[in-house]
């Protein structure tokens, strides 16, 4: 328990605390009214499409003792008699309310954020599968699921609410962890989910268009990216990792304490892989590092992995960890899921789906398939509605340049016309000669692509990943990419 003061300390407010806040006693917080306890105080975010402040009578009614948001009251109650507490910033203030409600748990644990546009998710799994070499439990947060000590939790969000990353590694504590590993979108930097947190690490895979719909310009998202090594509310991490192979890592503002790991394939990397090999099986180069040279290993293919992996291993280099924990890890780590994932039923072509959703994604996966000397690679795409249109003619090029065969359908159309969104990736793909096929319809395009496959080829279903749904203007259906192109592989007469 603590004053409504102390809760407050700090947070940013509007006016004073009136003098009553500091006898008003909290037990809690939230900003789920559902979730409000007797004591608690309730967070109400004004939202793009939901309005918290409508919540607040709810919260009052199941015991709520104050409200804190960035808007006053609505007119209809104003005589509530309750605390009405407004903030400069709602996500900041939580955040910070939350660290004084827990104490600052990041002193107790190894928190390492990864942010990037391509590659923090299989990055995300081998730096938490080096982490796990040192014995402990540890916690994985990211955009397929939340790991904690084993047990998995659905993933709402890429990067969890402030309270709810508090609660995580409240969780991971009484279990005695010692490791989260958390993908920091920069939607959550430029939202304010992860103010107040100290991360010893933090990781940039890389930086390419992306989100445009929410940051406007390359310079407003790559701002928020550089959030992460900046430090908000909280001290600049200790350790920065970063791909010294990409022209805007340099770019990165680094606090003067800050030790850089600096990843690559070249001289100027001081992590960095030599005689790279990948086949069809996996990767295997030498890794030489300022501590020591040694030989990685990874189930994992595709040249953009030796990335990845370069990444995680500096990660676990930053921590103190020896070759023998950063191999053993990386070799445990065989799969991600959604990340060029192989659906095999004995036929006679690779088909992998891939969540590539961005043409530089798309164009490194169409290049993973390339290296591995297919006679054909068939590629199957779509682009989301309500997000960035400029990409969306990018992607039809890099589709078109690296395939044999297009097959252009849906991804999640949202609130747009399919056909509307085909029509501005075609100005993109019509540019080549590729042949392509045109099919709204993702479980037919599925089926169409698949069919035209021939023994040698490699055809990759690209976009969706691990997602299980498609998301339409009036519903949300149950879609797999993984789960159609098995039902349909076997339709063709192949089984496992």
């Amino acid at each position: 328990m603590m004053t409504l003061a102390q809760l407050l300390d700090g947070v940013g407010l509007k006016q004073p605390l009136p003098p009553l806040a500091q006898t008003v006693m909290v037990s809690g917080i939230d900003y789920d009214s559902r979730r409000i306890r007797r004591g608690d105080v309730f967070f109400a975010f004004s939202g793009v499409n939901v309005d918290g402040r409508k919540f607040a009578a709810a919260a009052i009614a199941q015991g709520a003792v104050a409200i804190v948001g960035e808007l006053p009251p609505p007119p209809q109650d104003v005589e509530i008699g309750t605390l009405w507490i407004e903030v400069e910033h709602g996500r900041r203030a939580l955040s910070l309310a939350v660290r004084n409600l827990f104490g600052d748990l990041t002193k107790q644990l190894q928190v390492t954020g990864i942010t990037g546009t391509n590659g923090k998710t299989t990055t995300s799994y081998l730096v938490d599968a080096i982490l796990q070499q040192q014995g402990r439990p540890t916690a994985l947060v990211g955009t397929i699921e939340y790991r904690l000590a084993g047990d998995v939790r659905p993933a709402p969000n890429t990067t969890p609410e402030s309270l709810d990353f508090y609660r995580l590694m409240r969780d991971l504590l009484a279990k005695d962890g010692s490791s989260l590993t958390a993908e920091i979108s920069s939607h959550a930097l430029a939202l304010g989910r992860v103010r107040g947190l100290t991360f010893h690490t933090a990781v940039l895979t890389n930086f390419t268009r992306d989100h445009l719909d929410f940051h406007n310009t390359m310079e407003a998202y790559f701002a928020a990216k550089c959030e992460l090594f900046q430090g908000q509310d909280a001290p600049a991490p200790r350790c920065a990792v970063l791909n010294r192979d990409d022209e805007w890592s340099a770019n990165v503002p680094l606090h003067a304490d800050t030790c850089a790991y600096w990843y690559g394939l070249h001289a100027n990397a001081n992590v960095r892989a030599q005689r790279v090999h990948e086949d069809f099986d996996g990767l295997h180069f030498t890794l030489n590092a300022p501590q020591a040279t040694f030989e990685v290993r990874s189930k994992l293919v595709g040249r953009i992995n030796v990335y990845n992996i370069l990444a995680a291993c500096a990660t676990g280099l930053s921590y103190g960890l020896g070759p023998a924990q950063i191999t053993a890890g990386v070799a445990a780590c065989e799969a991600v899921p959604g990340r060029f994932e192989r659906i095999s039923a004995g036929q006679p072509f690779l088909v992998a789906v891939d969540y590539a959703h961005t043409d530089d994604a798309l164009r490194n996966t169409i290049a993973v398939a390339r290296a591995m000397r297919p006679k054909r690679v068939l590629t199957l795409f779509g682009c989301g509605g309500d997000r960035d249109r400029a990409k969306r003619p990018m992607m039809g090029k890099a589709a078109a340049e690296g395939s044999d065969l297009v097959v252009l359908t849906s991804d999640n159309p949202r609130s747009e016309d399919p056909l509307g969104i085909m029509n501005d990736v075609l100005v993109g793909l019509a540019r080549f000669d590729t042949p392509y096929l045109l099919e709204p319809d993702r479980r037919k395009a599925i089926q169409a692509i698949l069919e035209s496959a021939q023994p040698g080829d490699i055809v990759i279903l690209a976009g969706k990943g691990h997602e299980t749904y498609q998301i339409f203007r009036d519903q949300t259906i149950h879609f797999d990419d993984r789960e159609v192109a098995s039902d349909v592989l076997a339709q063709l007469g192949y089984s496992r």
